[in-house]
């Protein structure tokens, strides 16, 4: 048996390892949004994708980041028009909501799509 497995796992490696048809995925295809390929955004724009709203304080526990990182990229996915951001008081306490816009939703569904591509191509090797 141990036979078998070693034979079948070098077969698999000799066919990776040989060379299999070009994937260009540049021609005609989108280009991959940098804007959202960033970990930390990729990961604020997932997060309010499944939530309505989000605090600043929220994103920074579920991402595990500093204020000023956590600032600077929300503030370049809100200059995007990808996130909306609205700033309040609970009492005397300042509150920082973002939810996710339209436009940002979509720009998710395009990068996920385009991620997928990726894979299936790199898959049908």
């Amino acid at each position: 048996m141990a036979a078998r497995q070693n034979a079948a796992r070098r077969e698999r490696e000799k066919r990776l390892l040989q060379p299999g048809p070009a994937i260009n995925l540049a021609a005609g295809a989108p280009k991959l949004d940098r804007l959202i390929h960033e970990r930390l955004r990729l990961g604020m724009v997932s997060a309010l994708s499944v939530n309505e709203s989000l605090t600043f304080n929220e994103l920074k526990k579920l991402l595990d980041t500093t204020d000023g990182n956590l600032s600077v990229h929300a503030r370049k996915l809100e200059e995007a028009g990808y996130v909306a951001c609205a700033k309040s008081f609970a009492g005397r306490i300042p509150r920082t909501d973002y939810r996710l816009t339209a436009a940002g939703r979509r720009a998710l569904e395009r990068y996920l799509d385009h991620m997928e591509a990726l894979i299936q191509a790199m898959r049908d090797r």
